[in-house]
């Protein structure tokens, strides 16, 4: 699963860890992989979501404003 991802599990480690206040939590690497396709998922709903606000704007291309407009109820749905 992790090569269809886009998320490398080194990746989504250190990231996860610039977050724990303890530096010796560890992750399992089954949680990598959960958070990995967890992000894939949320990337991609974001690129689709920012396409429909494009769309409903007659923009041919997303841009930051589109994704920013999309951002508050992707958070939220998530």
């Amino acid at each position: 699963m992790e090569e269809n991802s886009g998320f490398r599990k080194e990746l989504v480690s250190r990231l996860l860890h610039l977050h724990f206040r303890d530096r010796k939590t560890k992750v399992s690497g089954d949680a990598l992989q959960l958070m990995a396709e967890f992000l894939r998922i949320f990337v991609l709903e974001a690129a689709v979501r920012g396409v429909w606000q494009a769309q409903a704007e007659d923009l041919d291309v997303v841009e930051v404003d589109q994704l920013e407009k999309v951002l508050p109820q992707l958070l939220l749905d998530f």
